[in-house]
């Protein structure tokens, strides 16, 4: 076995997307060849309703697949095939746009306003990218969570984990997507195939991913009242940490536990063209997609 080292770790940037939402965006819209098969990775994490209550209106989405994972508050979502319906706390929305979909998405806080969750794009194969929409809509109490003995728990979104499997079918990329809690002062390896990226998103707690013979302490974001931003190392909210090749990641929890993200799949390593929520392997594809919306007939 070989533990994976860290290539990197950094604060997802402010970002506002759709009619104003402001969210922190942890990789995306850039070079992001290190993280095929994923895209896009955003944390809408907010308590200010006034920053996140305007929501992502209708936009279009192709060959590509949107995983929204909500942890307070809901989001209420619809699109041009006539789905609807409402994600709560623990509840996991799998999109997968194929040939494309008009969406929408609007995020509702908590009863103390409260917004927090997250989005995943996953790119589709050139294979799938024209194939029929679909949902996979998960409610919080079909999601498998293991609890050990020494307090470690992990929810199985997708993927096969410790002998059980998440409720998500059928993935392209054949992901695994887990939301892990690891408790104060433990120590704990998890598994990650030699053959897929993978990368863990801190948003909880703190602690250091170790390798064969260092270790790395990860960044946590603090916003002041003057909306400033406090930088610390050796914490973990609110940090990417993209791993290296190997087979398993060890992390140690800090002092509060620790609660990441850990996503992990097999490499597509095909060309893409790409152009916001509109995703293809050429540029013909991609101006074929543009026209198509301008002359009302993307929906097929």
């Amino acid at each position: 076995m070989s533990i994976r080292p860290v290539k990197s770790i950094t604060p997802p940037r402010p970002t506002m997307e759709g009619a104003g939402v402001k969210l922190r965006r942890a990789f995306g819209f850039g070079e992001t060849s290190a993280f095929d098969p994923f895209l896009l990775f955003d944390d809408f994490r907010n308590d200010r309703p006034e920053d996140y209550a305007a929501g992502f209106p209708w936009h279009p989405h192709r060959g590509i697949e949107t995983i929204t994972y909500v942890l307070a508050g809901a989001v209420d979502h619809g699109d041009s095939l006539g789905n609807k319906g409402s994600l709560g706390a623990g509840d996991v929305q799998w999109m997968t746009a194929g040939s494309g979909i008009m969406h929408q998405e609007m995020p509702k806080g908590d009863s103390k306003g409260r917004m927090h969750g997250f989005q995943l794009w996953a790119n589709l194969p050139s294979s799938l990218k024209m194939t029929a929409p679909r949902y996979q809509d998960i409610p919080a109490s079909t999601v498998p969570e293991i609890v050990e003995d020494d307090g470690t728990r992990v929810r199985i979104v997708c993927g096969d984990f410790w002998g059980q499997r998440g409720p998500v079918e059928g993935v392209a990329a054949d992901p695994r997507y887990l939301d892990v809690f690891v408790p104060a002062g433990k120590r704990k390896t998890l598994p990650v195939e030699m053959e897929r990226h993978g990368f863990a998103c801190v948003f909880e707690g703190s602690g250091t991913f170790n390798a064969a013979s260092q270790s790395f302490g990860v960044l946590t974001e603090k916003s002041t009242d003057a909306g400033d931003i406090i930088v610390r190392e050796q914490t973990g909210n609110r940090s990417l940490v993209l791993f290296d090749s190997g087979d398993e990641v060890t992390v140690q929890a800090g002092d509060e536990g620790i609660r990441f993200l850990l996503v992990s799949g097999k490499p597509l390593e095909e060309p893409i063209a790409w152009h916001g929520p509109i995703v293809m392997n050429t540029q013909a594809e991609l101006q074929q997609a543009v026209a198509e919306l301008r002359n009302g007939t993307f929906i097929k």
